[in-house]
């Protein structure tokens, strides 16, 4: 009873008041961390914390972080604990699901789905290489395109692993596999994708908080964008005008060509972001690494002998990998949205909300890299994808005990699901009467400020 008498508390209301740059309380498991200085080092970005500071992230810290991270919280203490703190029955079970994980030992146990795919990626390179340089058949060469296009989408996996958890031997084998599956192979930037990844996870379909639902002026998944609103995220104005109500307005149809060449954007946001001001690390690594992918790729579709050849190849490759973007927002656009940042109290209903899961057989989990599993993924995303199909039943009966939505679609009602979305969004486009300004043609590429 007498150190239960020596601890101080704080209210709720209290720790909400440090929410600003400078002054950032988190509370985690009751205690009360501040953690401003701590953000400068947050290897998930400053942005994840501020956008929690002064509530309690429970939850989201055991999603995101190892066992390994608790003990660096002692020296962020404050001395303080939560008062008034409640924890509402679906975290607890959020909480004794992800325990129960851990004691299984499933977020450490990764079979050999990392030593597959690099295998399997180096044979698909194998057979590009000689598809190119070994055969002079045109449709030997469009046959390597396709090859090509599904050699990035599993690379784009082992990036997506890696930088979610440790899938090598140590930390820095695991950065060297980040960079080859990313910058080198595939030509974005891993620098990039942790950056608006991290976001993404955090503010799940937020309109204004997560930068994988803010498309303007190509697409626009909510009337909500028709207001111009403020990208948290990017730190500017989404404006909707004159061209984007146009291109809106037809997003249904311009939804699976835009898709294929959305690697194009990727490749945009990753110069931009190599270039920008903005600090994130090894960025010298990250520009070596995207330097190896624009001298090998160049390269490559040199050695075929004509024009229209190359053309097509780089047009093939790139289509290919359409069937990843279309994956990616079948997962998200036609799920609930919401306006305005994450909060850390229903962790559980906002992954559940964002998310939808795309059914199949169990054979075709290598193609869509475990990332069917939507919701699974975004509840427990340093899990290993070759434990994401044992553990959906649980999910399904955690969602179904607290009357939530647990969503599996088949790939084409997924697309279905979709379509009717931008198709929706798209009348209501025409019929808006909400004022205009001058366009920004900058907004087309989505990129930050």
């Amino acid at each position: 009873m007498a150190e239960q008498t020596e601890k101080k508390y704080i209210t709720k209301e209290d720790l909400s008041k440090h929410n600003k740059p400078g002054d950032l309380w988190i509370a985690i498991q009751g205690k009360v961390y501040d953690v401003s200085d701590w953000i400068k080092s947050h290897p998930g970005g400053e942005a994840l914390i501020v956008n929690l500071a002064g509530q309690d992230v429970t939850d989201a810290f055991i999603a995101f972080h190892p066992g390994t991270a608790w003990h660096h919280l002692n020296s962020l203490f404050t001395g303080y604990h939560i008062g008034d703190s409640q924890v509402s029955e679906i975290s607890r079970d959020y909480r004794r699901l992800a325990a129960e994980f851990r004691k299984l030992g499933l977020f450490e146990k990764k079979g050999h789905v990392t030593l597959y795919t690099l295998t399997f990626v180096a044979a698909l390179f194998a057979a590009v290489l000689y598809g190119v340089l070994a055969c002079t058949s045109v449709v030997a060469h469009q046959i390597a395109a396709a090859i090509l296009g599904l050699l990035w989408m599993q690379s784009a996996y082992i990036g997506h692993d890696s930088g979610h958890y440790v899938i090598m031997k140590n930390k820095s084998y695991n950065k060297f596999a980040q960079l080859l599956s990313g910058n080198c192979i595939t030509g974005i930037s891993i620098a990039w994708w942790k950056w608006t990844h991290n976001a993404h996870h955090l503010s799940c379909n937020s309109l204004d908080y997560d930068p994988d639902v803010q498309h303007i002026p190509v697409f626009a998944v909510s009337s909500k964008f028709f207001s111009s609103m403020t990208s948290r995220f990017y730190d500017r104005k989404l404006t909707f005008d004159p061209l984007a109500r146009f291109l809106v307005s037809y997003q249904h149809f311009t939804y699976y060509p835009v898709m294929c060449f959305g690697r194009i954007n990727l490749f945009i946001q990753t110069f931009l972001l190599l270039f920008s001001k903005r600090e994130f690390p090894d960025r010298a690594l990250n520009l070596a690494g995207i330097l190896v992918f624009w001298t090998w790729f160049p390269l490559l579709v040199s050695c075929l002998p004509t024009w229209p050849e190359r053309f097509f190849f780089v047009l093939t490759s790139f289509t290919v990998t359409a069937l990843q973007h279309i994956q990616f927002t079948l997962n998200h656009f036609a799920a609930d949205v919401y306006m305005g940042p994450p909060t850390g109290n229903d962790w559980f209903e906002k992954q559940t909300a964002g998310t939808l899961d795309i059914s199949c057989t169990s054979y075709m989990d290598w193609f869509f890299g475990g990332l069917q599993f939507q919701l699974e993924h975004h509840l427990f995303p340093r899990l290993p994808r070759c434990h994401l199909r044992k553990v959906s039943p649980v999910v399904q009966e955690l969602c179904e005990k607290h009357n939530l939505q647990y969503r599996s679609l088949s790939w084409w009602e997924a697309n279905v699901w979709t379509i009717r979305t931008l198709k929706k969004a798209a009348y209501q486009a025409r019929d808006a009467a909400n004022p205009v300004v001058k366009n920004l043609v900058w907004e087309a590429l989505n990129t930050h400020g």
